[in-house]
């Protein structure tokens, strides 16, 4: 990083903020479709239009500033995205959708910080227009972050009782349905196996 004053120093990160969104957009869709509840997967969803209007954002700064919307790469974005394809390849379930949480909270305080100090910078800088459109965007990452805690209040409990207790929940239940049909019938209604009572959707 090449900067020798404050002006200077938030376009550089002006333009890490803007590679980091940029990912961010391609990432969430994956994100979407490993989630398997629905829930997550429609707070995933919903929060890709939201950083779709983030980096719509950022251009309006870097027009502010008569410049063209350049970014660099951004490379925490990129290790962060990255932990959470390792999560998606090795996980399942709600194990999987609470590492989910997590990868995604570390993106929302990244970008906290990074707003909020950009927004900071900005109106040092007399920047008016960039403060109030970082000060936006700020406040929906703020949203998004507390929209996950959330969800992660009822996933963690589930995601406590691994892939075994699911399993065991969902034979459970097959189980009682399954004397519910004897006791109607007389008989058991059949040997198929039984299945977990959450569908994996990959």
């Amino acid at each position: 990083m090449s900067a020798e004053n404050l002006q200077e120093l938030f376009v550089e990160e002006v333009r890490d903020i803007y590679d980091a969104e940029k990912q961010l957009v391609k990432a969430l869709p994956k994100m979407a479709r490993a989630a398997d509840s629905v829930e997550l997967r429609s707070a995933f969803e919903e929060h890709l239009e939201i950083t779709r209007a983030h980096v719509g954002r950022l251009e309006e700064v870097f027009k502010g500033l008569g410049m063209a919307a350049r970014g660099k790469t951004c490379e925490g974005m990129k290790g962060l995205i990255e932990e959470g394809q390792e999560a998606m390849e090795e996980l399942q379930g709600t194990v999987l959708d609470a590492a989910l949480i997590a990868s995604a909270q570390k993106v929302e305080h990244y970008e906290i910080a990074t707003y909020g100090t950009l927004a900071t910078f900005a109106e040092v800088l007399g920047l008016d227009d960039a403060k109030d459109l970082l000060g936006q965007t700020l406040d929906e990452e703020k949203e998004a972050d507390e929209k996950l805690t959330q969800i992660a209040s009822q996933i963690n409990p589930e995601a406590e009782m691994g892939e075994e207790g699911e399993q065991a929940q969902g034979e459970g239940e097959g189980e009682m349905a399954s004397t519910g049909a004897r006791s109607k019938s007389g008989r058991s209604s059949g040997g198929g196996s039984r299945s977990s009572s959450r569908s994996k959707r990959r």
